[in-house]
């Protein structure tokens, strides 16, 4: 970026512009050169104090020589510079410093009198307002509040969203190196930080969702309020402290402002100031006005000079132009004299303050100065005023105070006073007794008489009642002056001779005000030839009519008319002698001081009697005459008591060497020179205040320049030639100058060396102007002539702002970082466009200044990428510091590659803020900045190129490069598939490819040796290796997905491969998971079928299956949409790999119940072995009861229930494997069953179909089948059997019901009896009963097999789960206390299930029974049973018992 200039390049800046010398004035106007491009040579400093021929001026000023700048010193050089220099050297040195010195003095001498009586300028006030500016000093506290922020060290609450925008704001702009050079360069405002960050969370919110009750626009204004909070000033000024004038860059100054500015300017001290102040005599309007029509009156004669010389004149461009110079030199005198007659008489006497300018009262006789010849303009001067030309018009102001000495009247007595001026009407005071004589009251009037008489008389009220008329005691004849005393005064009133009041006195107060155009008055002895012919004593006023015109003239007491007057145009005034006042007349009697007016043909002696009024005559007549000549009073012996206030400050001035500036005549100087030197000194201050001016004049200064240069003839085109010089020379020391500053100084030289008249707008119509000031300036000033000089000048200047255009364009982002100052950059390419037109009307070809643009942003985009290198280089030193290594040092490619990237962003990052803060300037050109970007990345491809080289191969790393250009390039339509872009395709197009192949290969060999070592373990939604699979597919999509690839055709080859490898590797992993499937079921079943538990394995393997289906969607189709077939291809692969696994699985289950139905076979009626079995498990039980088979069953049923359940994702794969299982098992026990028609069961098939049939109802129901598959036809057939087969069972265990002794059912039945009973008593208190029933002992149970306590735990979450809606015999079930649920419940159930049919069977066989009378042989049959199998048992029936119950 741009280096910022040293605060030292500033302060000699300010210094130099001190110091630079007038050597007729060739340091602004001749070519410079040096070593500075385009710039002038180095000046030197000027030294803090000066000794020598300083001190030779004034005693004690050698050491505040000292140059100062709004309070500053300014910088002096060292002391072994001024050792090194030689006397002589030394010598100049001070010489020269002294030269400066004495030019700002006679300077500030001009521009005291441009102050103190301008008539030709205003103070602009529609200035643009200009923000106080950041600096060095600032920048760092404003970055330091900010940090205090982000810690966390701050009371302002925020969200986290405020921090990050923050901190972003942090990071990009204050922490920016162009931020640090634009403030050094003094363009950055508090507002510009402002605006950016506003800027910038403005992008952010845009980007917030909608919150509802809460809109963006409150979001923004309260980050902007805490913004504001976070960077307020500290320091707050004092309410009513006053400014320093350098705090008022914006505002309309006053008089006293003015002054102290350009003393500030200047280096002018304050003791100089003053007494230049006094000498000058700046208060007095009339010597201002004087002075300037003494100015007008000499530049005439120099304007008559040159007509008669040509040789004074300036060389022209055109001979021709001489005579039009003359022609504008005397329409620019009479325009001065124009406007300075145009000002009202009465501003002499106005109020300090803002100067404001009246307009003439309309009536008022005044004459007027012809625009024509100088010769009309002189005869219009002696033109004859009358007497009414001349009328004044006082105020008179009587206060009458109190009485003394009224002996005449009683002190109760009612006494006033009445007051009247001339002929008016009289005033009354208050009535008063007379011995309280006092008033305070205040009588106005108003006369046109110069000699009024005031007249106040004292009354007393008469008491009588016929009186008409109260009496009068006394009164005071008063004769005012404006020159009177206005302080009250007692006065000896006039009383009738026999009165008591001879002493009478009355206190009066008379002010008489001068009127404005009353110069001055007084009493003078006066003797002319035409007027006053005798010498004698009269009362005399000087009138000023106009600016130009005056008239002396005499009064008469009463008299309003003046008595004689005479014009004094043409005269002039001075001291004589009074030996000299002998020749008018040889017997003067009257007057010691005399003095004369002279015209040709004509005089008048005037004397007064005291010196220092005659001095005052004297002065009004100078300053009334315009003369050249100052009077000087003549040089008398002896000592005047009374010395003039004036005549004491130009002692003073004397004194101190300040006279010779005073009484230098302004002719005599070369103003222009002056004029460049005091613009310059001003910028150099306008630099230095507080504001961000970006070289814009202070409404004061633009104020006094205007009246300078109207004043003193500075001609409009030099003007903007040594701004338009002043403002290169600060933008060539990287000082932040507007452009459209410059742009208004060059329309304005531009119009006229090339002949053309300004436009209002020199910008054009498209362009706002922002200061009216400049405006104004760059009209049409009606200057036809061109001079040598100035056409030089401008092609000088002309050459270097295209110099300078052009180098800010190739440095626009760190001459205009972040688009600051805001429209800078714009205004730069028009005054672009400007400068490259031949003159002012033609305009410049488009293809010119294109080319120059085109130029400029190519060597732009070297620049700013050399550094953006440099830049990612130190931070890539910093992030990985090194030990100093002699020789060179070798970075590995893994690091080079790292900052690759790092640059890569830094790139992206530049060019987006390209985007965003300059594309709106370069809108007319967004082609050429758009060939910037593709030139900015060639030279990065160029560094990527050699980096990727270096690279070792098979290596990836570099792959985060290319998404970070292709998401920038991808999303830029100007550079989508643009140079770079396609550059950027090819070079990583045979890495993607490389990648691709070396991916699908070691997916390959990742699902060969996944599946060889699988241990088919439950992992996630399939086994290890398919969870791999899936995640490395997806990853790789996502990864080829991710990189947005911007060749469409390329793209689309990547994703239809892509898809294919995944469908080729999904396919593989099915085929080698049904392989392993088909071996896990060929597994043999145990030696107990009902003991099998399906493997975890075999459910993996399903759920690899069951995956592989979901995956294939997102793996084998785009975006939902099957483009390629591919998945339709794998989807029915999927289908009938999933259907067979099905299918298998269920045979392998329903097997069990094959096996089981087998040993249920074996008791078939009228078979050997079922005859044995049945005998056998009548005596001794050697098989068990069928129940037990039933819930070994029952339990294998619900434990792989709840293995396919819990262990395999799919609900809706597991729902159907349900339906199919027992879809299936139904017809194996419907196709038994229905083999066994004309055979009746054996109790032992009986009970255990019975218990089975009934229980998988209710399992299946749990699992959600519907009730229309679960009662299906075979179902309800098989229901019916075994209904029938049951209450056959029932008739055979009649006996034993007719022992008196209840079966293990019949306990359970009346249990379960006696406790609905309970429940039925105490249904009103439900709870209470619960307690009882549970606190009951449990029946005696006999103790069940593990089978049995497995088949309850299993039953317990397959109840739970059909708690919500339970049947009426779950309800049952559920009444029963835990004990008893627990382990009699195969009781529970025989008797809950037999309540319906067999119960009722057994109970009609019982009644049958009782009425046959066989009770006794039920009996002996009962107990020889019981006998027999007590036998039995203690033997070998007891081992025999278990081996066949083992083997069935």
């Amino acid at each position: 970026m741009l280096e910022p200039s040293s605060s030292e390049e500033e302060d000699d800046d300010i210094g130099s512009s001190f110091n630079s010398g007038f050597n007729g004035g060739s340091s602004h106007l001749e070519p410079p050169g040096g070593v500075h491009q385009n710039g002038g040579p180095p000046r030197v400093p000027s030294p803090m104090s000066v000794d020598g021929s300083m001190a030779k001026i004034g005693g004690g000023r050698g050491q505040e020589n000292r140059g100062r700048v709004d309070g500053r010193g300014s910088p002096s050089p060292s002391l072994v510079s001024e050792k090194t220099l030689t006397e002589a050297e030394l010598q100049e040195k001070q010489q020269k410093e002294e030269e400066e010195r004495k030019t700002r003095i006679q300077l500030y001498v001009f521009v005291l009198r441009a102050i103190a009586y301008p008539f030709n300028a205003k103070q602009p006030n529609d200035m643009t307002k200009r923000h106080q500016k950041v600096t060095k000093e600032g920048l760092e506290k404003l970055r330091a509040k900010v940090d205090s922020f982000l810690k966390g060290e701050t009371q302002i609450p925020c969200d986290e969203a405020f921090q990050n925008a923050v901190h972003s704001y942090n990071d990009i702009f204050l922490k920016s190196e162009r931020v640090t050079g634009l403030v050094n360069g003094g363009g950055l405002s508090q507002h510009d930080c402002r605006d950016v960050f506003k800027h910038q969370i403005e992008k952010r919110i845009r980007t917030i969702p909608e919150i509802d009750g809460l809109s963006k626009d409150t979001v923004m204004t309260s980050w902007l309020a805490k913004y504001d909070a976070i960077t307020k000033d500290d320091e707050q000024r004092r309410p009513g402290q006053r400014l320093p004038t350098a705090m008022l860059g914006n505002e309309v100054m006053t008089k006293e402002q003015l002054y102290d500015l350009f003393q500030q300017i200047l280096n002018i001290k304050k003791f100089e100031h003053q007494l230049l102040y006094n000498a000058m005599q700046l208060d007095s309007m009339d010597e201002q006005a004087a002075a300037i029509r003494r100015e007008l009156d000499a530049r005439r004669e120099k304007v008559a000079m040159m007509e008669k010389d040509r040789r004074l004149m300036p060389k022209f461009v055109l001979k021709d132009m001489e005579g039009l110079y003359i022609e504008e030199m005397n329409a620019a005198i009479n325009l001065l004299k124009g406007n300075l007659e145009s000002l009202p008489v009465q501003q002499g006497a106005a109020k300090e303050g803002k100067i404001k300018f009246g307009k003439i009262k309309p009536g008022r006789s005044q004459s007027s100065l012809s625009r024509g010849a100088p010769d009309e303009a002189d005869d219009s001067h002696v033109a004859q005023l009358s007497k009414s030309d001349v009328v004044l018009t006082f105020q008179i102001e009587v206060v009458v105070l109190e009485v003394r000495n009224l002996k005449s009247v009683p002190p109760n007595r009612i006494i006033y006073c009445t007051m009247e001026v001339g002929n008016s009407d009289k005033l009354a005071t208050d009535q008063v007794e007379a011995s309280k004589p006092y008033w305070d009251t205040q009588g106005d009037f108003s006369t046109t008489h110069c000699l009024p008489v005031v007249k106040v008389k004292l009354y007393s009220e008469n008491p009588g009642m016929l009186s008409l008329d109260d009496k009068e005691l006394g009164k005071v004849v008063i004769n005012p002056t404006p020159l009177s005393s206005k302080a009250p005064e007692w006065y000896k009133a006039t009383v009738s001779k026999g009165s008591q009041d001879q002493e009478l006195k009355i206190k009066v107060a008379v002010r008489m005000d001068k009127p404005m155009n009353m110069k001055h008055c007084g009493y003078l002895y006066a003797m002319g030839k035409t007027v006053w012919k005798k010498w004698k004593k009269r009362y005399f006023v000087l009138v000023q009519v106009s600016q130009y015109t005056f008239a002396i003239c005499s009064y008469k007491e009463k008299k309003s008319d003046p008595s004689e007057m005479l014009q004094l145009d043409g005269y002039t005034v001075d001291y004589i002698e009074p030996a000299g006042a002998m020749f008018y007349h040889m017997n003067l009697e009257g007057g010691k001081f005399f003095f004369n007016t002279v015209r040709e043909g004509d005089s008048v002696l005037f004397a007064t009697e005291d010196e220092q009024d005659s001095h005052n005559w004297v002065m009004a007549f100078y300053r009334a005459t315009g003369q050249a000549h100052k009077p000087a009073p003549p040089v008398t012996t002896a000592k005047t008591t009374s010395l003039n206030k004036n005549q004491g400050d130009a002692d003073r001035a004397r004194k101190h060497g300040m006279e010779e500036y005073i009484a230098a005549d302004p002719i005599d100087f070369d103003h222009h020179k002056l004029f460049s030197k005091l613009q310059c000194l001003s910028l150099d201050w306008r630099l230095g205040d507080p504001f961000a001016s970006l070289g814009w004049f202070t409404p004061g200064q633009v104020y006094v320049l205007d009246e300078f240069c109207a004043r003193y003839g500075v001609r409009g085109c030099y003007r903007h030639l040594c701004y338009l010089s002043d403002l290169l020379d600060k933008c060539e020391k990287h000082t932040v100058i507007d452009p459209t500053l410059i742009h208004f100084s060059y329309a304005y030289c531009a119009s006229h060396v090339h002949g053309n008249s300004v436009p209002a707008n020199p910008l054009g119509e498209q362009f706002a102007t922002p200061d009216k000031c400049i405006e104004e300036s760059t009209r049409p000033d009606g200057v036809g002539t061109v001079t040598q000089e100035e056409k030089e000048k401008f092609q000088e200047i002309k050459e270097r702002l295209r110099v300078q255009l052009e180098y800010q364009l190739t440095n626009f982002r760190f001459c205009f970082p972040f688009g600051r100052p805001e429209g800078a950059l714009k205004s730069t390419l028009s005054l672009l466009e400007r400068v490259l037109m031949k003159d002012i009307s033609t305009p410049v070809p488009q293809n010119e200044v294109r080319s120059v643009i085109k130029k400029s942003l190519e060597n732009a985009a070297l620049v700013n990428y050399e550094r953006l290198s440099e830049e990612a280089r130190i931070e890539a030193d910093l992030a990985n510091p090194q030990e100093d290594m002699v020789g060179e040092v070798i970075i590995p490619p893994a690091r080079k590659l790292e900052d690759l990237i790092r640059l890569a962003d830094l790139c992206v990052d530049l060019l987006r803020q390209n985007e965003e803060f300059y594309a709106e300037a370069f809108a007319w050109f967004s082609d050429l900045l758009v060939e910037h970007s593709e030139i900015f990345w060639s030279l990065f491809a160029v560094d990527m190129d050699s980096v990727l080289s270096e690279q070792p191969p098979d290596t990836w790393d570099s792959f985060p490069l290319f998404q970070i250009l292709n998401d920038y390039l991808r999303a830029d339509d100007n550079l989508k598939n643009g140079k770079f872009h396609q550059h950027l395709r090819e070079i990583f197009a045979p890495q993607v490819v490389r990648y691709v192949d070396l991916m699908e290969s070691s997916i390959a060999q990742s699902i060969h040796k996944g599946f060889e070592k699988e241990k088919w373990e439950i992992k996630g939604n399939g086994c290890a290796t398919s969870e791999d699979l899936f995640w490395k597919l997806d990853a790789l999509q996502s990864f080829i997905r991710d990189l947005h690839w911007p060749d469409p055709e390329f793209g689309n080859h990547l994703n239809q491969r892509l898809k294919m490898m995944a469908c080729d590797m999904i396919e593989s992993c099915i085929q080698r998971t049904y392989n392993c499937f088909e071996m896990q079921l060929k597994k043999g079943i145990l030696l107990n079928p009902t003991d099998y538990v399906l493997p975890s394995e075999i459910c993996a393997m399903v759920n690899v299956v069951l995956d592989a289906k979901n995956q294939s969607l997102k793996l084998c189709a785009v975006d939902g949409v099957d483009v390629h077939k591919y998945h339709t291809k794998i989807d029915d692969m999927i289908e009938k790999t999933s259907a067979n696994m099905r299918i298998q699985l269920v045979g392998k289950l329903v097997s069990v119940l094959d096996k089981t139905l087998s040993k249920l076979g074996a008791y078939d009626e009228g078979s050997m072995m079922g005859s044995f079995l049945s005998f056998a498990n009548k005596k001794i039980n050697v098989t068990g009861t069928g129940t037990d088979l039933g819930k070994s069953y029952v339990s294998f049923v619900r434990i792989n229930m709840d293995t396919v359940t819990k262990r395999i994702a799919d609900d809706l794969w597991v729902l159907n494997v349900m339906e199919k299982w027992y879809i299936d098992q139904v017809e194996l026990l419907s196709k038994w069953l229905t083999e066994r028609l004309d055979k009746s069961l054996h109790p032992y098939q009986c009970t255990c179909l019975a218990h089975i049939v009934k229980k998988i109802y209710t399992e299946y129901e749990l699992q959600g089948l519907e009730e229309d598959r679960l009662q299906c036809g075979q179902y309800q057939a098989i229901e019916q059997r075994m209904a029938t087969e049951e209450a056959t069972c029932a008739l055979t265990n009649a006996e034993a019901t007719e022992n008196g002794e209840d079966s293990d059912d019949e306990k359970r039945k009346k249990s379960v009896q006696k406790s609905k009973m309970k429940k039925e008593e105490s249904r009103e208190d439900g709870a209470k009963v619960q307690r009882q029933s549970s606190k009951a002992p449990p029946p005696p149970v006999r103790e069940e097999s593990s089978d049995t306590e497995v088949d309850s735990e299993d039953e317990k979450p397959k109840k739970q789960k059909a708690k919500a809606k339970p049947k009426p015999k779950e309800k049952e079930k559920q009444q029963q206390p835990p004990s008893q649920t627990g382990k009699d419940e195969s009781d529970f159930d025989s008797i809950e299930d037999g309540g319906k049919i067999p119960m009722a069977a057994a109970g009609a066989v019982k009644d049958a029974l009782a009425t046959g009378g066989v009770d006794k042989v039920a009996d002996i049959g009962k107990e020889s049973v019981a006998q027999a199998g007590k036998m039995l048992t203690k033997g070998i029936g007891g081992f025999a018992g278990k081996a066949f119950g083992s083997f069935f």
